[in-house]
Parts: C-alpha cells; structure tokens; sequence
C-alpha cells in the first residue's frame, strides 16, 4: 500500500518538533538499528488521523511493532505532551493566547476494549466509555485536558482539567481577568468554588436560564460553543472518536498529539487538511 505524503508529519511541523524528539538510544552490543524518529512519528500520525489498527499499519511507513514500541518510547519519555506545549507556546508567540474567555466542557466517546479510565457509559445502555475534559482559550485552541471513566460526573474533572494545562498561566488582575464559561453540568457551589480558587469568573448558566435565554434572544449563542468546536475538531481524528487505547496514558498521548496540531495549525505553522482529507478548520 502507497501512503500519500500528504498523510504524513509536514515539514515545517517536523522542523519545529525535531529538537523535541528524544536522541536515539545507544546500541553498544549491536542489534538492529535504531529506526529514524520521523517516520516513526509519520506513522504514529497516520494512526492517529485514520484510526487504522496498529497491526494494519501500511508497510511503507514501518513495521507496526516497531512504531507501536517506539510510541511507547516516547509516551513513557512525556514527548507528546511536550510537543502540545511547544505548539501552545508557538501559538502564543504568533498570534496569542485568549486567557480572557476560556471554555471547559466534556465529551464522551466509545471505548470497546475498556481499560484504564473507561465505565459504563450512561448514554450509551451502560457500555464502556471515556470521558475527555476539554479547557479551551478564548478561540479554541486546548489549553487543558483530563481523561476519565465516561460514568464520571463532568463537575469531579475540573479541578484536574485546570491543573493540567502545560504552560504558565498568567495570574488574573482586575484589569485583566479570566473568565470561565460552563454550562449548566457545572451548576454546583463545589464547583464554584474551584474556579473561584483558581482565580476565575465563572460564568455558569443555571439549570433552566439558558433555555429561557435560547428561547427570547434570537441568535444566542453561549460562549462556550468554542469548546464544543473543539470537540468536534478532535474527532476528525479517527483515533480519539472511537478508544482503542487500554492504557490511560497511551489514549492520552494521542489527545495530546491532536492538542499540539490543533495549536500548531492555530500558529499557522501548517495548512489546513487538503480537500480529499478530513478537514480541521480553524476559523471561528
């Protein structure tokens, strides 16, 4: 099977992450060859947009234990969640970090094999799920990201979701605050008073007061639907729409993967998906 290198890692993208990817390990006794890390990544990559096996792996991108070893190299090596924070930074630099409207929200989605952080799904007939906690800046781009059981109430993520965004946060001031946009899942004191520790505005749309608001203003449109945008954008990668992953921080590196392209498509660095692939627009 001939892969289009149109599915593979761009160059400008690879130039910016090569100095990130760990140095090959010594061989001092010999043995096989340490593969090259790009067509690794490139092979990781293409898993991560098709949502192909690893077994079924097209040849021409590498032996499939090869490429799921390395991935495991570099899951255990945190590469990926470096590589979302280099793009969140390059972001920054480019165009700029939205601190002012952030947007927290989760989405659940299938996980057939179960594992780690998986549960009975409780809009799916109880069938293993997981649930991702997504926290966005004020155009989308993922800022914050926690993984758990899809039985796990949205409001017991937040904490965590805020405490993992990768960067340094500014400290919210009177002249430059952080607002947090919730619905109404978020419509407790608990939770309340974690954003309120955190130093933000929470901005939460009680049980019953959105609908009202949909109903008497033409056009509403809450502020957080930049987070569920983002949902959407993760699921165009095939991987993260359906979790294959058993193990928790396999499944979270690939949503790290999506993350740091998603910044780095936002920074400019790379161009939006040709016409005959999945589409990932970032235009609000």
């Amino acid at each position: 099977m001939t892969v289009d290198d149109r599915w593979r890692i761009p160059d400008p993208l690879w130039a910016a992450i090569e100095p990130l990817v760990p140095p090959e390990r010594p061989h001092p006794k010999g043995g096989r060859p340490w593969q090259p890390a790009r067509p690794m990544l490139d092979a990781i990559f293409f898993v991560l947009r098709t949502g192909i096996q690893w077994k079924a792996l097209p040849r021409t991108l590498g032996a499939p234990s090869t490429v799921h070893d390395r991935f495991q190299l570099w899951v255990q090596a945190g590469l990926f969640k470096t590589l979302w924070k280099a793009g969140l930074l390059t972001y920054d630099d480019k165009v700029g970090i939205d601190w002012e409207w952030q947007a927290l929200d989760g989405a659940m989605t299938k996980a057939p094999l179960g594992g780690e952080c998986t549960g009975p799904n409780p809009t799916d007939r109880a069938k293993a799920g997981t649930k991702r906690s997504l926290l966005t800046e004020g155009h989308g781009v993922p800022i914050g990201l926690s993984v758990a059981g899809a039985n796990r109430h949205d409001m017991k993520l937040v904490e965590a979701t805020l405490e993992s965004i990768p960067v340094e946060r500014p400290v919210p001031t009177s002249e430059h605050p952080q607002n947090l946009s919730l619905d109404k899942g978020y419509d407790y004191n608990s939770v309340r008073a974690t954003v309120a520790q955190y130093g933000y505005t929470a901005h939460l749309r009680t049980r019953g007061e959105e609908q009202h608001e949909q109903r008497d203003i033409p056009g509403y449109r809450a502020r957080r639907w930049v987070v569920e945008r983002s949902h959407s954008w993760m699921n165009r990668f095939r991987r993260l729409l359906i979790r294959w992953e058993k193990k928790v921080e396999n499944y979270t590196a690939l949503l790290h993967l999506a993350c740091a392209w998603i910044a780095y498509r936002a920074a400019g660095v790379v161009k939006p998906f040709a016409p005959n692939r999945p589409r990932l627009a970032l235009v609000a």
